[in-house]
């Protein structure tokens, strides 16, 4: 910083240094008070070039976490609808066992039997009627064929996959399909086997919610961390900032009280020419 030297008064170092100094301590005045006002230590790419872009690249994990538990939902929903439905035609199943219990029975005529015929393949359509109109979104669900992914990760290649590949309809857990059911073929329908076709999908769903559970736990952990980290580098400390404008604001005063003192300076040297 430079001084000045004998008694000139054409260029006021003094007053000069006094407004640079003044400039500077207005400019980090500022920055800081723009952290206040907005609760961000970076501002800008200038303000922490590095900082601004791993903070960015940061948010970027979080959204993407933030969609993957979205996804997670909607694979849990998916499970439910299927299992809801899986559910109903296990206690439709579970009646037909009954009724085939009752129907081998050597007091009953042949009026008797035809009404337990009629009662089950009533109850084995309304498990066609079920496998058909179960749908989400849309998209129907029993048939056999729904084999879908879900992104549950922030990688593309964390992916689970929801399938319903059991075959539920009458024909494929009774051995016969609904409206070719009689009399004569109500003993040998597979009741049993279909129940534990049933079953068996029920407890897959189950394993598979169990697993999109923990992984949604995961991703909140995961999020709750990561804004952590992000927010040490991106958010201002609001009490840290506050300190450092108070010391600026006093300085900013003793800086203009100084400009002010050094532009009067030269008239000092008026007290030369008086005789």
């Amino acid at each position: 910083m430079p001084f000045t030297g004998g008694a000139r008064i054409n260029t006021n170092i003094a007053a000069m240094n006094a407004v640079n100094a003044l400039n500077n301590i207005n400019r980090d005045l500022g920055m800081h008070q723009e952290r206040l006002a907005t609760g961000r230590r970076i501002n800008s790419s200038a303000d922490d070039p590095s900082g601004y872009m791993i903070s960015k690249k940061m948010e970027g994990r979080i959204r993407s976490m933030s969609s993957a538990i979205d996804n997670v939902g909607d694979a849990s929903s998916t499970l439910g609808v299927a299992e809801g439905s899986y559910q109903k035609i296990a206690d439709l199943l579970v009646q037909i066992k009954e009724k085939q219990t009752r129907f081998i029975n050597g007091a009953f005529g042949s009026d008797e039997k035809t009404a337990i015929a009629t009662e089950i393949v009533a109850l084995a359509s309304e498990i066609d009627d079920i496998v058909a109109n179960n749908k989400f979104n849309g998209v129907q669900l029993l048939n056999g064929t729904y084999s879908e992914d879900f992104q549950v990760g922030e990688s593309s290649a964390e992916l689970f996959n929801v399938s319903f590949s059991a075959s539920v309809s009458s024909a494929s857990l009774l051995g016969t399909a609904a409206g070719s059911i009689t009399s004569a073929n109500i003993v040998g329908l597979t009741v049993d086997t279909g129940i534990g076709t049933v079953n068996s999908a029920i407890g897959a769903i189950g394993a598979s919610l169990n697993r999109l559970s923990a992984k949604e736990e995961n991703l909140n952990n995961a999020i709750t961390n990561t804004e952590a980290a992000k927010s040490r580098i991106y958010d201002a400390d609001i009490a840290k900032e506050q300190i450092k404008a108070a010391k600026l604001q006093i300085l900013q005063q003793t800086a203009t009280s100084m400009l002010a003192q050094a532009n009067q300076a030269p008239q000092v040297f008026l007290s030369l020419f008086r005789s």
